[in-house]
């Protein structure tokens, strides 16, 4: 892609989830993400009124009198997007791929975080830690990480969600406002993980599926090649009990995700790709 076309795109993709954070997801994302709590400010000498459990024993005693610590609501907040970039997310049956969504999805996302003045930060990942962009704050910030969802390359298509979490725990030291968007349907391993993670970070899970994924249609002995592996075989979709073995197969996967992390104490959000994520995103920020 020449650096014209990719401009292009990254501004197409600018105008339309901004005027989304802008006018719906801001006052939203604001009231259902709350800052870290009260976090020390100073300590000043004691005045008749304070709390006696707010007093500092270390500077009285260094002083030879009172002094209590002062705090204040930390409001700043990180927001970190883990975007899955493995081969899966390159299918799409209707007017958008996985992909696609998944990028407007972590846009819309950036731009409310930026309209509170949060940090934004990006884990692309497959298998392995494709690209890590630390957080940082501002318009200029956003739209590079823009830039790397519409145009990076992975090295691997498969995916490993596990690996992905244990980099976010090892990376992130403080509490953050985390987003993990994927399919969630290559890799059903990552309770373990998930739990360590989530008792730092508030982490929700956005599961971007396109209908089609959920059923094999019955269109006779057909060449199948797999987004991830990349092995091709023949499979016999005229057989019931393929078509059937495949559903429970999927269906499997959700019901893993889904699990997982309301038990992990996660967010869960689901959206097709010929759905508005608009609603599903405003909903879940409503319920929270």
């Amino acid at each position: 892609m020449d650096t014209k076309e990719l401009l292009k795109k990254v501004r197409k993709i600018e105008i339309k989830t901004r005027r989304l954070s802008d006018h719906i997801f801001s006052g939203e994302y604001h009231t259902s993400f709350k800052g870290r709590g009260m976090t020390f400010s100073e300590v000043r000498q004691y005045q008749y009124g304070d709390d006696v459990r707010a007093i500092d024993w270390n500077v009285t005693a260094r002083y030879n009198e009172p002094y209590v610590k002062v705090f204040e609501e930390e409001r700043e907040l990180t927001m970190m997007l883990m975007v899955d970039i493995s081969g899966s997310e390159s299918f799409g049956t209707k007017n958008q791929l996985k992909s696609e969504i998944v990028t407007e999805i972590a846009a819309t996302l950036a731009f409310s975080a930026t309209q509170n003045n949060d940090k934004i930060g990006l884990i692309l990942f497959s298998d392995q830690i494709e690209l890590y962009i630390p957080p940082k704050k501002g318009k200029p910030h956003v739209l590079r990480i823009i830039r790397e969802l519409i145009e990076f390359q992975p090295k691997s298509k498969k995916t490993n969600i596990s690996q992905a979490l244990q980099f976010l725990s090892a990376t992130q030291k403080k509490k953050a406002i985390v987003f993990m968007i994927s399919d969630f349907i290559a890799d059903d391993d990552y309770e373990k993980t998930l739990k360590i993670a989530s008792k730092k970070h508030d982490i929700t899970g956005v599961r971007v599926f396109d209908i089609r994924e959920s059923n094999m249609p019955n269109i006779g002995l057909v060449a199948m090649q797999d987004a991830e592996s990349g092995q091709t075989q023949w499979v016999n979709t005229g057989s019931k009990n393929v078509r059937l073995q495949y559903e429970k197969y999927y269906h499997e996967k959700v019901n893993y995700f889904a699990a997982i992390f309301s038990k992990c104490g996660s967010g869960v959000v689901n959206t097709r790709v010929d759905e508005s994520y608009v609603t599903k995103l405003l909903g879940y920020f409503k319920s929270r």
